[in-house]
Order: C-alpha cells, then structure tokens, then sequence
C-alpha cells in the first residue's frame, strides 16, 4: 500500500503540519519526532496511546502508523472498568504518553513510553497492506462493554480520499477544530485527514466560540464541530462580530457525530451567509455519506453517499426500500471500502454485524429524498417510535421541538401504549424554566409542521438532557 501521508514521507516540508495552541511542528519536524516514535514501537503490534488533546497524541498516533502497528487510541475519561476491559481485550505491550501526563492505575502493567514532540527519528514506513490493522476504536459500548473496532489502513485512504472529493479538501486548507482525539472524527478526520492531503490542522485543545473566531480570522479555511459546539457558536453570533466575520470568510463548515437541529442551522446562516454542511459515518464505517461542497447544504440532511461507498434502506423484513419519498423509513445498510474488518476477539458480533452479502447493518433508521438526500431520523434501537400503525422517527420530531421559540433543548423516545403500541414522549428543556410552552402548544406545534399522528402524546420538563462526551443525547438515560 502506497504511504498514507506521502506529505511526510515525501522530501517533509517546512510547511506547519500541527498547531495546538502555541505549540507547533512543520512537516519536517513531525516527520522526525513520529520517526521517533516509529523506531520505538516497531514491531509491536498493538500500541495504546493516552489520547489528550495534545501535539503529542498526534504525534504518537502518526509514528505508530508510519511503524506499520495498530493504535489504540484510549480516552482520558475512561472509568476503571470501561479501561481494564479495553486493555485486556486489544493486550497492547506499550502505552505511549506525553511526559508528566499522570496514567491511571489500570496502565501499571505496560511499558510506558514517553513522546518527545521534538524527537528525531527516520520516517521509514514499514511495508504494509491494505488489510492491515490502523486502528483498533472501541466503541461507546451502550449494550454491553465496548467492541473494538479494528480500522484497516484501506479504510482511512478510502474515507480520506473520499471526503477530499466531496469537500474540495487540498493541501491549501487550514482545519480548526476542539474535538477529543480519542475517536473517529477528531483523529482520523480531524488530524489524520489534513496530514493525508498535505495540510494544516490547527487544535484549540478546548473548544471556544472565542478560538474558532481566532483561528478563522486567522487563516483556517475549515471548522469541524459537533452540534453541542454549533450551538454554541449560534448563541454567541448575534453579540459577537468577530465570530460572524471568521463564518462568513470560512470555506467549509462542517458538523458531525449527531444532527445538527434546523434551529441552529438557520440561526447560522442567517448571522453569516454560511451554511453549516452535516455527514454521516460510525466508527465502523469511518464516514458514509455527506453533503457536498459543490451541492446543495440541505439543513436536516447528511447529504449523498460519497464515492465508494454503496447505501441502501432496508425495512424489518429484510426488503430493500425503493421508494425515495422522503417518508418511508428503513435501516441503512453500507457496503464498501470504508468499512472495518472486525471486532477484535468477537466474531460472533462481527458475523452479526453483516448480511449474507456484505453489507454492514449500521442500526440507524433514515428516509432517503427523491434527489437521493438521505435524512436520518434516529437509532432502530432507541429512534424508531412505531405509534397508531406508523414508523415515525424520533429525529423529526425532536428538530420540529427546537423550532418553537420556547425550546432550548429537545429529545423524543417511544413508551408502551395499550392503545397506539408506543406513543410518543416529548422530553424538553425550557428556554424559560418559569413559564414552559404547554403540552398542548408543542403538540398543535409538531402537528402543524409533520403530522397530527406525529405529535407528542407526553411532555416531560427537564433542566438539561443527559450527554456523552461527544455531545449525543443519552437516551436509555431518560425514564419516566
């Protein structure tokens, strides 16, 4: 396989590579300090890496690479138990670190080793195949302790490669963005993906409306961001002219990890003339779907598959959805390059994951719009509220909430209904604690935008739904 980031291995520039607050390596400095790394970890295997939001996570995730092992990137929060787990299961021999960074004991047993951000070292890439373990990403583990997805080399070049097509992605653009490096879309899309093409990443370390103005302003061309951070940025413009004038100049703003709600969306492009621009993908499949630079930024959409990349909806009989009605929803099923290989050690679950031919069961529900838009409404599992005869989904429902004036937050589940099978709950938080918009209210105010079968049949007031790091709702913590 030819070198994932020929920007290193090519002749390194002088050109910034990594910035991370004040702290920044050219091309040809990573090229050294991850060569470093490399010549440590050769042969290893599996590595582990203390994923803080640091020059030198990238800096020990690129010299694992380069050395042809797999990186296990761990999170910082981890609890105990969730750390123990993934240590036993991916047996890593090594755990590298940046220097002064305290390790909890569940890592007393590996070799730590510290990264020197300004080491020297060969980048001489170990020869690899495209089937070849890059990562191994465990995932967030809501049944269950987490499954580690194992991510091939092919799949990082695919899913790269593919988002650099769709985005207009070169070596030109400078990315900013404040996103955990301990998962797919801060490390693999946000760092990996700007060294791949020969960019720059720039990393606020932690997020502010006051750094990505900074950064824009600055030279960055991209911003990625997840809805919690988007908000943020929408509730912030109107008093803040610095951050309108950084969206406006900014090539491509894009968001991830969870929908970004209409509200939001509008609030932006209003303030900036700018459009927020949404994708699709899982740890498993790295990315699947996206709307495009040169297409049209349909707020409430993750756009179009993106080259390579086969999608379909399937119904819970197993048939092939066809009718790209906006309205008839079904699983989405993915096939292609940018799919994982396994989960380690657990080959019942990998066979689970995939049909008789190939395909990766994703368990999320969608619509597809008759241009081939796809629309996702929500988790099978957790989205898919089947009321009065009806397949609605919760997703819908929630960005139909967040326009009405007296909505701050929103999140929609099903619960057991003797007379409609489920019926739809409402759980909202109010912009105004002390005067909420009425049950009624919101219920006439969903019918009037979706449906009347649509509406919420229960609303329950709270002061903040319950998040992951990532900033998705957790809704197996909502009970009544």
């Amino acid at each position: 396989m030819s070198s994932l980031f020929p920007a290193l291995t090519d002749d390194p520039s002088e050109r910034v590579a990594l910035r991370f607050g004040e702290r920044a390596l050219s091309y040809a400095e990573l090229a050294a300090a991850a060569g470093a790394v490399g010549e440590r970890v050769r042969g290893a295997g599996r590595v582990a890496v203390w994923a803080t939001p640091a020059l030198e996570t990238a800096v020990a995730v690129v010299g694992v690479l380069l050395a042809g092992a797999a990186a296990v990137p761990l999170n910082p929060k981890s609890g105990e138990k969730e750390l123990g787990h993934i240590l036993r299961d991916s047996a890593p021999g090594i755990v590298l670190a940046a220097p002064g960074d305290e390790l909890p004991p569940a890592l007393d047993g590996l070799e730590r080793v510290d990264v020197d951000a300004h080491g020297t070292g060969a980048p001489s890439p170990e020869p690899v195949a495209d089937e070849d373990p890059a990562l191994v990403v465990y995932t967030s583990g809501t049944t269950g302790p987490p499954k580690g997805a194992v991510i091939p080399r092919r799949a990082v070049a695919a899913t790269l490669d593919a988002l650099a097509d769709a985005w207009q992605w070169t070596g030109e653009d400078v990315l900013v963005h404040g996103l955990p490096l301990f998962h797919v879309h801060g490390l693999v899309l946000g760092v990996l993906g700007p060294l791949r093409r020969g960019g720059s990443v720039r990393h606020l370390g932690r997020f502010s409306t006051e750094g990505v103005a900074r950064e824009l302003n600055g030279g960055a061309s991209m911003l990625f961001g997840v809805p919690t951070m988007y908000h943020r940025v929408a509730e912030a413009l109107p008093g803040d002219p610095e951050l309108v004038k950084a969206l406006s100049g900014a090539r491509l703003l894009v968001s991830g990890s969870a929908a970004l709600p209409v509200h939001d969306h509008e609030r932006i492009a209003a303030a900036t003339g700018r459009r927020v621009i949404e994708r699709y993908g899982m740890t498993e499949t790295l990315m699947n779907t996206s709307v495009r630079a040169d297409g049209e930024a349909r707020a409430g959409t993750v756009g179009v598959p993106l080259p390579g990349v086969e999608l379909r909806l399937v119904e819970e009989d197993g048939a092939v959805v066809t009718a790209y009605d906006g309205e008839t929803v079904g699983e989405i099923q993915v096939r292609g390059p940018n799919l994982f290989t396994e989960y380690l050690n657990r080959p019942d679950a990998t066979a689970g994951a995939f049909t008789a031919d190939g395909w990766f069961r994703t368990g999320d529900v969608a619509v597809l719009d008759p241009d081939g838009y796809v629309r996702i409404v929500g988790r099978k599992a957790t989205d898919l509220i089947k009321s009065g005869g009806y397949k609605i989904g919760a997703g819908e429902i929630e960005n139909a909430l967040l326009e009405h004036p007296g909505v701050r937050e929103a999140a929609v589940t099903g619960e057991p209904d003797a007379d409609l099978g489920e019926r739809i709950v409402a759980w909202v938080v109010p912009v105004d604690p002390q005067s909420p918009p009425g049950s009624g209210e919101l219920a006439d105010h969903v019918a009037r935008r979706l449906a009347p079968h649509k509406r919420p049949r229960v609303v329950r007031y709270l002061d903040a739904l319950p998040r992951n790091d990532m900033g998705k709702i957790m809704k197996r913590a909502l009970s009544s």
